[in-house]
């Protein structure tokens, strides 16, 4: 499960659009619902129910913070216990045979956060702008048809922003450029990712520092004197084909002013002005360093690229069949070879009709 993106944080929702109703997302190719469990905690699950396998989203959540099964009742909290069987008379003890796949997540910085595995490793890392009262903040989401991995080299990329934002935010660097500048592209390691600084003609680019996250983040921090603006970016993966490009944009002037709503207009123009350039990439997943051209200036690139091979690409969350709370830790007794005998078949029937 999650393959290649397993065993990471990721915020996968804004917080704000967890209400009452379940909200269906999907990343890394699993279908996961979110809901508000007890004292209004935000919660997740595989959503699909264990006993047929329908979609938990589709159902409701009640005043207990259970969410409820469409189509027989079941019933399970925040963590995935099983709570009722409606119709039936299931013990407590049988009942916990039965759960749903709860999923780690954390609602910080106005985000929703999920853990790609069976269980936490350490805790997000939110963006201080997130965490700033100060700061007022718009959003914006696209969907693009790439893999996430190309739109996140794409966030960390100083050398397209005269070529492909020439009219928007690379403007000024355009009209910087002479015949035969030079770019340089600087990175250095932080613990939970790099920055990212880039001198054209051994000039710094007015102060813009940019920080990545791991695994899918990015923070454009601008030089506006006296104007704190901050752009973050989340290439969050549906599937292997695409992306939920989400972007924040946080600042401290403007709170009150209406025609600073317009700034999420801007936001959609940059992340349009890629999109089109970004899902043409082939192959769509970032191959090897050595299997594409590349120079000096895409350094910040070939970081992440590292990352992703040598963490990632590959990487795959396991858990207990859906239902089970314990997985074994040897193939059952009479399995040779992925095949099971008919006794057994029979014997697994019999034991799953008397445990209901």
């Amino acid at each position: 499960m999650f393959e290649g993106f397993a065993r990471v944080w990721t915020p996968v929702e804004v917080a704000g659009r967890l209400g009452s109703r379940p909200l269906a997302v999907r990343v890394a190719g699993e279908d996961v619902v979110l809901f508000r469990g007890a004292g209004g905690r935000a919660a997740a699950l595989l959503d699909r129910c264990p006993h047929r396998g329908v979609a938990l989203s589709l159902g409701r959540v009640g005043e207990d913070g259970c969410i409820e099964c469409p189509f027989h009742g079941w019933r399970f909290d925040g963590a995935g216990a099983c709570r009722e069987i409606p119709l039936n008379d299931v013990p407590p003890e049988k009942r916990g045979r039965h759960a749903a796949t709860a999923l780690p997540v954390r609602e910080l910085g106005g985000l929703l956060w999920l853990f790609t595995g069976p269980s936490a490793e350490g805790e997000p890392h939110v963006p201080d702008g997130l965490l700033d009262p100060r700061l007022s903040r718009s959003v914006h989401a696209q969907d693009w048809d790439t893999h996430w991995t190309r739109a996140m080299e794409n966030m960390l990329d100083f050398p397209h922003l005269p070529f492909i934002h020439r009219w928007t935010i690379g403007r000024n660097m355009r009209r910087a450029l002479r015949p035969g500048s030079v770019m340089h592209v600087d990175t250095a390691e932080t613990p939970s990712g790099m920055q990212v600084h880039a001198r054209l003609d051994s000039e710094e680019q007015q102060g813009v520092r940019l920080d990545w996250g791991r695994p899918n983040g990015m923070v454009l921090r601008t030089n506006i004197p006296g104007r704190d603006l901050r752009i973050h970016v989340f290439c969050v993966p549906i599937d292997a084909a695409r992306t939920r490009m989400l972007l924040i944009a946080t600042r401290d002037f403007g709170r009150y002013n209406p025609l600073m709503g317009l700034s999420a207009l801007f936001n959609r123009r940059i992340l349009l002005e890629d999109r089109a350039v970004v899902e043409s990439s082939r192959p769509a997943e970032v191959p090897e360093a050595h299997e594409e051209v590349s120079v000096a200036t895409d350094r910040a690139t070939l970081v992440f690229r590292r990352y992703y091979h040598r963490e990632l690409r590959g990487s795959r969350a396991d858990w207990p069949p859906t239902g089970q709370q314990q997985a074994a830790s040897a193939p059952p007794a009479g399995r040779l070879d992925g095949v099971v005998p008919a006794a057994s078949l029979a014997r697994k029937k019999k034991d799953a009709i008397d445990a209901a």
